[in-house]
């Protein structure tokens, strides 16, 4: 199962924080949001289909989100867990810690946002369009 997320970079892109990466729905990013890599996400938490929800939280899913923008492509993998909501309508987080909020779609991830490829990051800083595909297995 998968669900697909469209959204932007923006100049303010830094993606330097250690443990989230996220993705919002709002049409700005101030240089306090280092964990956010891409804004105008067309998709939220609260649009996934229940059964793809229902599938992430499962605490022996396998959850993988795939960035791609421009020429560069990084995926990121990680886990479900039980509590997962799936409810938020504004924007979704990729966690390396088990800390779960309506937030969260998947947690013990392998990388946050200041693991990302530079050159990935450099794109997104240059508003490149941002795809990112959610899988769950």
């Amino acid at each position: 199962m998968k669900e697909v997320v469209h959204a932007r970079g923006h100049e303010h892109v830094t993606a330097q924080h250690a443990s989230t990466l996220e993705l919002t729905s709002d049409d700005y990013l101030t240089p306090a949001g280092d964990c956010i890599i891409g804004i105008e996400a067309d998709r939220t938490p609260a649009d996934f289909d229940q059964e793809f929800v229902a599938a992430c939280r499962d605490a022996d899913a396998t959850i993988t989100a795939t960035f791609e923008a421009g020429d560069h492509t990084q995926t990121v993998r990680g886990r479900g867990h039980p509590e997962l909501e799936f409810t938020n309508d504004r924007s979704l987080v990729c966690r390396t810690s088990e800390y779960v909020d309506d937030r969260t779609v998947m947690v013990d991830a392998d990388a946050a946002a200041a693991d990302l490829d530079r050159n990935l990051v450099a794109a997104l800083a240059d508003g490149a369009d941002l795809q990112a595909t959610f899988r769950v297995e």
